[in-house]
């Protein structure tokens, strides 16, 4: 079926994107795989033809356009290369909402600007050694002392962990509260007692940096309270992950779709027994398989966008298009490997290197079995 979710702008906006990934990216990917990390140039570059900022007012340089098919755009052209190691979706997609939504003008005059640009780069801190998806479970607290929070704990498996500069942390301020005792603090790079540990290795992605972070003492002003109040940190967040997980949700179906397309056209030359092996029925009904649900899983997350757009995406219609989308890029990436036979064990192939990226999808974001929870309890039982 044709796609009808872009419009002309989008397309331009997307030649615009393919061709800063095809000079800036593409060529130097392979080393930054190597060194681990993304150099912070390349996000001023992406900044000076306006790929941060979408929502973020005009007055503070952002486009002033509140419109999730560029960020979708973006995201689908970053997974076409296989630049896994870009965390612009978590700059663009995750951090806006909360740094556009629930800050003051005096927040937004001091972080916006570099937002935009891209000379500020941004993470999400909630993630720690001993809770995961149990966000109420978390031991980072913030004591307030006159104008200043004291902040203690640790934090692990952060994106874009090294490259930080702004990093949105989940603290307890009042550890007795439940839900309603979690804020959200905005930690500054060069902050005393605010330091990094290891940028983590991991089995795939490995050029985006993922490291542990450490806060010993952090006195960290009361003006970068988000929200305005303490205790609402947990409902900030749980409004604003839907937009999260349909952003994981449109990186595995591109994902899906340029592994697939990929595979195909190696179906169609690689012989065996002396024909092609696309020629075999097995082969055949694989692919067939594999396209089908591919192009189902493409029209609701499009239609999730459109949600989006219109401020009705659901909490349940985002898991359930996170949980299908990122268990069906795992399927799809597999069973194409297994279509490549040996070389697609190889790293040199783009099909390895997709398997190893897509295995964390399924985890990050809430996991699969967090998202079949999320959807269960809308039942009511």
């Amino acid at each position: 079926m044709q796609r009808d979710l872009y419009e002309e702008e989008h397309g331009l906006f997307r030649e615009t994107v393919r061709d800063f990934l095809a000079r800036e990216v593409v060529p130097h990917h392979p080393r930054w795989e190597k060194e681990g990390i993304v150099p912070r140039e390349v996000w001023k570059k992406a900044g000076e033809i306006g790929m941060f900022g979408f929502g973020v007012p005009e007055e503070f340089g952002g486009s002033g356009v509140t419109d999730f098919r560029y960020n979708a755009v973006i995201v689908e052209e970053i997974i076409r290369i296989g630049a896994s190691g870009l965390g612009f979706s978590l700059h663009n997609d995750v951090m806006a909402p909360y740094l556009v939504d629930l800050t003051d003008d005096g927040q937004k005059a001091r972080w916006l600007p570099g937002f935009t640009s891209g000379e500020l780069i941004t993470a999400i801190a909630m993630t720690e050694p001993g809770a995961g998806s149990d966000l109420q479970g978390i031991r980072t607290t913030a004591v307030r002392e006159g104008d200043h929070y004291i902040v203690n704990g640790q934090k692990t498996f952060i994106t874009n962990g090294i490259n930080s500069d702004l990093v949105v942390t989940v603290v307890k301020t009042d550890p007795g509260a439940g839900a309603r005792g979690i804020s959200l603090l905005v930690a500054e790079r060069g902050m005393e007692g605010f330091t990094r540990g290891r940028n983590l290795e991991k089995i795939g992605m490995h050029a985006q940096d993922t490291a542990e972070l450490f806060f010993d003492n952090v006195r960290v002003p009361a003006d970068n309270l988000l929200g305005g109040e303490e205790g609402q940190g947990f409902f900030q967040l749980m409004r604003n992950l839907p937009q999260e997980r349909l952003s994981i949700a449109v990186m595995a179906v591109a994902a899906a779709e340029s592994v697939l397309e990929t595979t195909i056209e190696y179906c169609r030359n690689r012989t065996a027994f002396g024909r092609s092996i696309g020629g075999f029925q097995n082969t055949r009904f694989v692919l067939a398989e594999l396209d089908t649900e591919v192009e189902i899983a493409r029209h609701y997350v499009d239609k999730c966008i459109r949600e989006l757009n219109a401020g009705r995406l659901s909490a349940v219609d985002a898991a359930k298009a996170k949980w299908w989308t990122t268990e069906l890029q795992t399927k799809v990436i597999d069973r194409c490997l297994q279509l490549h036979g040996g070389y697609g064990y190889m790293t040199e192939y783009p099909v390895a290197k997709a398997w190893l990226d897509s295995r964390v999808q399924t985890i990050y974001g809430g996991t699969t079995e967090i998202m079949k929870e999320i959807i269960g309890r809308s039942f009511g039982f």
